[in-house]
């Protein structure tokens, strides 16, 4: 069985609080705009929390493969106060530029053990990230631009909505 160093599994085991973290905050943002009737956005966001408790499950399963020990850690409960229906997507674009940080700090650990394996693994999150962050910004964009029109709203809210 093929093994990795301490710190790239202590950083894999933050990694995996991180994502779980995720999770919580997304759930937390889905739950706002179903309070406020934004039913799609709820949605997008309740897709987004399902993503990161995948990516979590990556990342564990690395660990496994690899003989480390996983190490759940407390997660800590997001405490948001929303003051605006931009408030929940200005902090998922935040949040995944956080997140993408998180990463390449991992790679950059990989590529300094030259942990090829890990470099592989781990190219799959830089990709998904560029994603992440770039489906983050057009959706602050497309907000930001329509936001104040209604209908507009309701129209982003239904394609949101249709998420599969």
């Amino acid at each position: 069985m093929a093994t990795i160093s301490k710190k790239l599994a202590s950083l894999i085991n933050d990694q995996i609080n991180a994502e779980l973290y995720s999770a919580y905050l997304y759930q937390d943002i889905a739950d706002y705009y179903h309070g406020e009737k934004l039913i799609g956005f709820a949605k997008w966001f309740d897709k987004q929390a399902e993503e990161e408790l995948e990516h979590a499950k990556k990342f564990i399963d690395y660990l496994r493969d690899n003989g480390e020990k996983v190490v759940l850690k407390d997660i800590k409960a997001p405490k948001n106060k929303f003051k605006g229906l931009r408030d929940g997507l200005a902090l998922q674009l935040t949040h995944e530029e956080a997140v993408t940080a998180m990463i390449y700090r991992l790679m950059d650990q990989a590529v300094e053990e030259k942990d090829y394996r890990a470099q592989s693994f781990l190219k799959w999150f830089v990709d998904e990230q560029t994603e992440e962050e770039a489906h983050s910004h057009e959706l602050l964009e497309k907000f930001d631009l329509y936001g104040s029109d209604l209908s507009v709203l309701y129209r982003l809210d239904s394609e949101l909505g249709g998420r599969k």
